[in-house]
């Protein structure tokens, strides 16, 4: 079986780099493509409140007979739930959902500053973590602001940032950013959700062609080149298996500096500094 990369996040934990994600994921249909995507090989699942398909993530880890240990899950915790009884409210629930005592890893989905609950809402997950109801705590959608201010009002660096990124939005201050603060980055969206022609882009098309793979896989490959923690979503069982299918291939230097080329700022999903849902 192929062996994803681990890597080490500020809290001595590991997390493997690529996973599958279900974001739109039809609740109906989640035990059954978790299920798939775990007889494949991955072991990191992320999730979250919002997506209404925590069940069918637990359903499909406790069909899999897979050891606890061996699996990385992921959940987040939804705007309307922020501060600190609503929070606590709110892992539980995820955790009855799941099936399971714990999560590997507990986002706040959304800063949501116009709340300004997210400092409050922080120190709570800060006693999750405490209390073993998550191992690894970090947070979606923030911004450097966002995250500045948790550096400067709390006690805990996040573990992680998920944000939204794809070559033609590649954050480079923001992961930058993070990086020296070692602050890991996950993306969501890696393949710009179809809002743009990313696969047809020459440098992506030109890299498929080359290495005899797909333009999914070839913009994985540049997620994974960079450091970044990757889970994309499908519906489609072979694709599932595909964007597994990463790392019997290397892109050059030349061709990950090409993709980083495509870069232009344009952003397909909601502003967090603007979202308010």
């Amino acid at each position: 079986m192929t062996t994803v990369p681990l890597l080490t996040l500020n809290d001595g934990h590991t997390i493997p780099q690529l996973g599958y994600g279900v974001f739109k994921v039809d609740p109906g249909e989640t035990e059954r493509l978790v299920s798939t995507a775990l007889e494949v090989g991955y072991r990191h699942i992320d999730t979250a409140a919002v997506y209404g398909n925590e069940e069918g993530v637990g359903r499909a880890i406790a069909a899999s007979g897979i050891p606890r240990d061996e699996l990385f899950i992921t959940t987040k915790l939804w705007n309307s739930e922020q501060g600190s009884e609503r929070a606590r409210g709110a892992i539980e629930a995820s955790l009855e959902r799941l099936g399971l005592d714990h999560v590997d890893l507990y986002l706040i989905h959304w800063p949501r500053p116009d709340l300004d609950l997210y400092v409050q809402t922080w120190q709570q997950l800060e006693s999750f973590r405490g209390e073993g109801l998550t191992r690894s705590i970090g947070v979606s959608n923030f911004h450097r602001p966002h995250l500045e201010r948790l550096l400067a009002e709390t006690d805990t660096v996040p573990a992680v940032d998920q944000i939204e990124l794809h070559p033609a939005f590649a954050q480079r201050d923001l992961r930058a950013f993070a990086g020296d603060r070692d602050i890991r980055i996950e993306a969501w969206g890696p393949l710009g959700q179809g809002k743009y022609d990313l696969f047809g882009e020459d440098a992506v098309a030109a890299a498929a062609a080359a290495h005899g793979v797909t333009p999914a896989q070839v913009v994985l490959r540049w997620h994974l080149d960079h450091g970044i923690i990757v889970f994309p979503k499908s519906s489609t069982p072979e694709r599932i298996a595909q964007n597994f299918d990463v790392f019997g291939f290397d892109l050059t230097a030349d061709e990950v500096a090409a993709i980083d080329a495509i870069d232009r700022g344009q952003r397909v999903g909601a502003d967090p500094d603007a979202a308010t849902f």
